[in-house]
């Protein structure tokens, strides 16, 4: 199979929806300007958790399926390279072994270095036949681009902690923006976060630190989040 045989279907934005457009040349701008192709369902009794995330990167809501696509929602909002997040973005159907097989990816992201499709699924599924058969074909797909595919599953938990943490300040317009101008025109690289908090007396504590929380979410300033963050940890500049 290549991309020749390939071909993906939109949703745009007001309900339109264009079909079986070749996929080689569907524009990376038509696929990445498009509503969700399928949303969830929401029931009593049902077994993963479906939701919606108000992304910072495209400033609205997002949805995911379950609470691994939420996490992979988090590192891709997180991420500064990404600059476009669409959930479910497309259909693609391709000739595989003699069947037309088809598979919506769960994102597509529109980054600094080029388009990524995502697909996530837990690490205990990636062996699963069916599952191996349809991401192959779809790497396939999407490489014949010259675009990268992604299939995710469970990242370092604290990693991930830390960034569901810091996502709680990624609200840009919550924090003084006096505060938030200070900070940036201060030299933080090697302190603590602590000892970044007492710094600035003339704002309350709790001020200071949240706003600090927010420079590590945009980050202006950075520190090592593969371990837990704490009071103690080392700041370090952006540079």
């Amino acid at each position: 199979m290549d991309g020749q045989d390939v071909t993906v279907s939109v949703r745009r934005n007001g309900g339109e929806v264009v079909e079986d457009r070749a996929w080689l040349t569907a524009s990376a701008d038509l696929l990445g300007s498009v509503a969700p192709w399928r949303t969830f369902r929401w029931y009593k009794g049902q077994r993963h958790y479906s939701g919606t995330y108000w992304s910072a990167t495209v400033r609205d809501h997002v949805i995911y399926e379950s609470r691994l696509e939420l996490a992979r929602l988090l590192y891709a909002d997180f991420d500064p390279a990404v600059r476009d997040i669409v959930a479910q973005p497309f259909l693609l159907k391709a000739m595989v072994e003699g069947k037309v097989r088809k598979h919506i990816p769960d994102y597509f992201l529109a980054t600094t270095d080029g388009p990524v499709v995502v697909d996530v699924k837990p690490h205990r599924r990636l062996s699963n036949a069916v599952v191996a058969f349809t991401f192959t074909w779809t790497r396939q797909a999407v490489e014949s681009r010259g675009w990268r595919y992604e299939v995710w599953s469970e990242p370092p938990p604290a990693e991930l902690e830390n960034i569901r943490f810091l996502a709680g300040y990624r609200r840009a317009w919550l924090f003084a923006p006096e505060v938030l101008k200070e900070l940036r025109a201060t030299d933080l690289d090697g302190v603590s976060l602590e000892q970044a908090a007492e710094r600035f007396s003339g704002w309350p504590g709790p001020c200071v630190r949240a706003a600090i929380h927010h420079l590590l979410w945009t980050h202006d300033l950075r520190t090592d989040l593969t371990k837990p963050l704490c009071p103690s940890g080392v700041l370090r500049s952006a540079a």
